[in-house]
């Protein structure tokens, strides 16, 4: 059986990266600053900055009975734009994906350094580790890069009286949420590239063939031939007979 170890060395940085896309993934998720608002009357925002995320919507008052007002903001709202709701969904999904990606990667590390047993098995996990990092990758990417869209273009929401938002800011800025969202998603990405690109296993097992135990001369080593070889070191009868006799 032919050690592999030596082989996996970027598959390890691979599953690495995977966690780390993983838990930047969940904090892109939970940060509500996807799009920080600008706005000119401050007499209720009094911190002139909202932060509209795709769960809810906040901002800083001293008129309020709260200092910090949130409003929840749920995919069935009306108002929302398409982009917050499929951000919603591709979010959890890209959460899925990534915790399945890194338990998968995680396995099949374990199999390619510490396993002595059939290395088979090594190709489908793998196959899986990596198609999974690219869509929490892609899952992440998607409604990023939808809201950035939205920033740049300055697109307007329609937010309800109780939400206290103007329906057009004065500018808008891009939030952490996008900046973190990016990094995981690229780091996913390379993730699930060097699982998938990991061709030892394919070429090395598809090459292996079973020992020849055969020797070379003889051919294979049966019962009958090695009973053939201790023949060639019997003493011989003749010797024998002629010493007796003299």
């Amino acid at each position: 059986m032919k050690y592999i170890t030596h082989t996996a060395h970027l598959q390890f940085f691979g599953l690495t990266a995977g966690i780390v896309a993983w838990i930047l993934i969940m904090a892109t998720a939970g940060l509500n600053e996807w799009r920080l608002w600008r706005v000119a009357d401050e007499s209720v925002i009094t911190s002139g900055v909202a932060w509209v995320g795709i769960w809810r919507a906040c901002f800083y008052s001293h008129v309020l009975p709260k200092l910090e007002n949130c409003q929840s903001i749920s995919i069935s709202d009306a108002f929302v734009p398409i982009e917050i709701p499929v951000a919603q969904v591709l979010i959890m999904l890209a959460v899925i994906c990534g915790l399945v990606g890194n338990i998968s990667a995680a396995v099949s590390m374990r199999m390619a350094y510490f396993s002595v047993e059939d290395r088979r098995n090594l190709r489908p996990i793998f196959v899986v580790a990596g198609t999974l990092y690219m869509m929490a990758g892609t899952f992440c990417l998607v409604p990023v890069v939808l809201n950035m869209n939205s920033v740049l273009n300055n697109n307007t929401i329609n937010f309800p009286p109780e939400f206290h938002l103007p329906e057009a800011p004065v500018k808008q800025q891009l939030g952490s949420a996008i900046a973190v969202g990016m990094v995981a998603s690229i780091l996913s990405l390379i993730s699930g590239v060097l699982f998938l690109s990991y061709r030892h296993i394919w070429q090395a097992l598809s090459s292996e063939a079973p020992k020849d135990t055969r020797d070379p001369l003889h051919g294979p080593w049966t019962e009958a031939t090695l009973g053939q070889a201790s023949d060639h070191g019997r003493d011989n009868p003749a010797f024998h007979s002629e010493e007796v006799a003299s």
